[in-house]
């Protein structure tokens, strides 16, 4: 019986000239069972894993389901699938309405200064502290900085109400005290858009700077000690060495932070919004929660959001593409 089989030549041979059908399922076969003994292996690492998988399955992909009421005129004793369907009625009725390009204005103007403003800070920052030499100092710094990002959203814009009051905020007493006449900071709408994003990035500039300052850890110190033998100083080393280390981690945030630019956060804008900035202020995510939550235009407000998502959606397709074309760092 052992001579009938044919020996591992032959084997080998049998299956070059197999069909493609064939070799296919032998690789298919070979995958599965990579893939088994990497889950038996590896298994207490893949249950860790498991809560955030149930969390994205959970509370991103199944309520997806409910998209669809973008293209129904939603009655909701009727249900999802009971209501008429309507195709692109409400989008229709968005792009022809007098807040769209109020809202396109405000959520792109919004989202185009923090991204030019808000980006390029954290890395200024982590370049800065890298520097320091003194680990009290270095620490200290990175203490002040990272705290802000732990304070609630309610208790930003109250500082912000706070400082910037017309009547005893310490921004006013001190153009008072320059000579100057106090300024309305939260009701005029020429300076919302500041305010929101300078207050963000002074809430978030530190916390963001931790993964360039990580990045900072993993450039060899050696290229730096072969640069100062060469006389480079060191402006010339962060330059020519910090840089283009950590450049691979600044273009994945970019292409991360440009395809979220119409990602306006919603309970910011809200608290600082009011009936006189509400020219500047008025963004997508609040339009949603007026019509949707409001208004009860649950299919048109699930159409606006929609809108949104897919607009951010291939925005991130075509900053990833060409940042794959021009240096090989991309998303996928």
């Amino acid at each position: 019986m052992l001579a009938t089989l044919p020996n591992w030549k032959e084997g080998e041979a049998l299956l070059k000239h197999a069909p493609p059908e064939a070799a296919s399922a032998q690789t298919a076969i070979g995958r599965r069972s990579a893939i088994g003994r990497s889950l038996k292996k590896n298994w207490d690492l893949y249950m860790l894993l498991l809560p955030v998988v149930a969390y994205y399955l959970i509370f991103h992909y199944i309520p997806m389901y409910g998209v669809q009421i973008a293209f129904k005129e939603f009655i909701a004793s009727k249900g999802i699938t009971g209501s008429p369907w309507i195709g692109f009625a409400h989008f229709q009725r968005f792009f022809d309405s007098y807040y769209f390009w109020r809202l396109i204005r405000n959520t792109l103007g919004i989202g185009i200064y923090e991204l030019v403003v808000g980006f390029p800070v954290p890395i200024i920052l982590a370049l800065l502290i890298n520097e320091v030499r003194a680990k009290w100092f270095k620490k200290t710094i990175q203490t002040v900085t990272y705290a802000p990002h732990f304070l609630s959203t309610v208790v930003l814009v109250g500082m912000l109400m706070v400082f910037l009051s017309p009547q005893h905020g310490i921004v006013n007493l001190f153009i008072g005290w320059l000579g100057g006449d106090s300024i309305s900071f939260m009701t005029e709408a020429g300076w919302f858009k500041t305010i929101y994003v300078f207050s963000g990035v002074w809430q978030q500039m530190g916390w963001s700077s931790i993964i360039y300052l990580a990045a900072l850890t993993g450039i060899d110190p050696q290229l730096h000690e072969a640069a100062k033998v060469d006389g480079a100083s060191r402006l010339a080393r962060i330059w020519h060495i910090n840089l283009p280390g950590i450049l691979p981690t600044i273009v994945i945030l970019l292409i991360m932070n440009v395809g979220s630019i119409l990602g306006v956060g919603f309970e910011k804008v809200f608290l600082m919004q009011n009936s006189l900035n509400m020219e500047s202020s008025d963004v997508i995510s609040t339009y949603v929660y007026r019509s949707g939550i409001l208004e009860a235009q649950y299919s048109f407000s699930a159409a606006v959001g929609l809108f949104n998502s897919v607009v951010n959606f291939i925005m991130l397709i075509t900053v990833n593409y060409i940042a794959r074309k021009a240096g090989e760092t991309s998303l996928w």
